[in-house]
């Protein structure tokens, strides 16, 4: 077939026939994605590998590394576990822990059906922070088949002595409220859970964006959450944090809007994190969604994959310039073009293809690395608020616009200016354990970063990394619009 081009795919949208509508366009950008990376992973055999850092220079380098050199690494760790920091690459390595039981949209994936995502996000962590990462997919399903909390905490605790910080992921709720809350109090390495801190920290970072392009305020603005899960209700407590009024938010689970009178919630200890804004949020207990919709400056959705969960009629009832952000993967409950046909001023989705893409890939990177270069022991809200309004303020200083509320991955330098915000923070709540400037904390991500972005580019010029052929581009795009058409 005829390919109108190159491999960067920088415009997904010229890829498809110009007779095109733009529901046909967003539906085939979805199905060629998921088409062209179930190639390129099988081309790839996954996504990352491991390469040693020190140099090899002559035999006796193996006896140096290994036995018999390597005894005075492990006697010097024994006698002061600190020094393991200095000593192995610990500081800078991350373990991404998941029982994958809500990968993405998908659910429960069994436990090995999460290594895609892990491994993605180490991926990103190497490539934007200049972090190390592991995959680590655990079976922590019981002889039933449900999956054990504890089994988490406990797999976490053992495993903490290899890594300067944990990455919780696709942990289903309620498991994972106890999960991230008992460890980041137990745990002596910072424990982040990006679907809830990650999304949260964001999320925040793109409404704070959004409100400077129609010129509203946090605390004066009216939000409405559609969906009750890890990711928006800790989108709630940060944006509550960060100067939100409670009192002008209502959220929507699959059974109705949370306030007081929800007993059903109040009743499962288990979910004590919802019952927390049942008690903070809609004091006048809104109870339909057009209700709570209607005048609203803001509506936050991250509930179940669309299109079509949010009616254009919701958004035309809202108030002037209203904000949409629909966060659903892998597809947003309303596309973009819908929303802006329903008057939304500015519009957010979860995915790169769509301008305001709100993915936690722009937080846990810089995040992480700011919390391991001042050795945080936990990652405290004060410090996702501080990575958001980082993450705003690198936005306005280049200009928002409806188009443009955050910045975007491929920015660089978002991510050390992130990275040190985080890192001042933690000093400031007293949990780092290392006393360094801003402007050290800048200069060593800034250098990490580049150093990870060079050996990518070295690996893939000297051909050790791949170029997948362009016919796996070229099936995936035919069965895309053949699907489509």
């Amino acid at each position: 077939m005829s390919m109108k081009f190159d491999l960067s795919l920088n415009d997904l949208g010229s890829l498809f026939p110009d007779d095109f509508t733009e529901e046909q366009i967003a539906k085939g950008k979805t199905i060629f994605l998921k088409q062209l990376a179930s190639r390129t992973h099988k081309f790839y055999k996954g996504k990352m590998m491991t390469v040693p850092k020190a140099g090899l220079y002559g035999f006796n380098w193996f006896n140096v590394y290994y036995t018999p050199g390597v005894s005075m690494v492990s006697t010097t760790i024994r006698d002061d576990n600190e020094t393991a920091y200095d000593l192995s690459n610990k500081g800078n390595f991350i373990g991404v822990v998941s029982d994958s039981t809500r990968v993405l949209g998908d659910g429960d994936c069994t436990p090995p059906g999460g290594l895609g995502v892990m491994e993605g996000k180490a991926f990103l962590m190497k490539y934007l922070g200049g972090v190390d990462a592991v995959a680590l997919c655990i079976d922590n399903r019981d002889k039933d088949g449900n999956p054990d909390p504890d089994k988490i905490i406990d797999f976490v605790k053992m495993v903490q002595p290899s890594f300067g910080g944990i990455n919780l992921e696709d942990i289903s709720q309620p498991n994972c409220f106890k999960v991230l809350d008992t460890l980041r109090e137990e745990c002596d390495i910072p424990v982040w859970h990006d679907d809830a801190q990650g999304t949260g920290c964001v999320t925040l970072a793109g409404l704070l964006g959004a409100l400077e392009v129609v010129g509203k305020k946090l605390g004066d603005v009216r939000i409405v959450f559609e969906g009750a899960g890890a990711s928006n209700t800790t989108i709630a407590r940060l944006i509550i944090t960060a100067g939100g009024d409670p009192k002008k938010m209502v959220m929507f689970d699959s059974k109705g809007s949370l306030h007081t009178d929800r007993e059903d919630i109040k009743a499962d200890k288990r979910f004590y994190r919802k019952w927390e804004l049942c008690q903070a949020m809609n004091p006048a207990k809104i109870k339909t969604r057009e209700e709570a919709i209607k005048g609203a400056d803001a509506l936050i959705a991250v509930s179940r994959p669309g299109p079509g969960l949010i009616p254009q009629e919701w958004i035309r009832s809202m108030a002037k310039d209203p904000i949409v952000f629909a966060c659903a993967n892998p597809i947003p409950e309303i596309y973009p073009y819908e929303a802006k046909e329903a008057g939304a001023a500015v519009v957010a989705t979860g995915r790169g293809d769509f301008p305001n893409q709100v993915n936690n890939s722009l937080g846990f990177p810089g995040i992480l690395k700011g919390a391991l270069l001042v050795r945080a022991t936990k990652i405290t809200d004060n410090m996702a608020v501080a990575a958001a309004k980082s993450l705003a303020n690198f936005a306005k200083r280049k200009g928002v616009t409806p188009d443009y509320i955050i910045p975007t991955m491929d920015e660089a330098d978002v991510f050390p200016e992130e990275a040190a915000d985080v890192a001042m923070q933690a000093i400031k709540d007293g949990v780092a354990r290392l006393d360094k400037t801003r402007e050290q904390v800048l200069n060593e991500a800034r250098t990490d970063i580049m150093e990870a972005r060079a050996l990518v580019q070295k690996l893939m010029d000297d051909g050790n990394i791949k170029q997948p052929p362009i016919e796996l581009v070229e099936e995936a795009l035919k069965i895309a619009i053949d699907q489509v058409t």
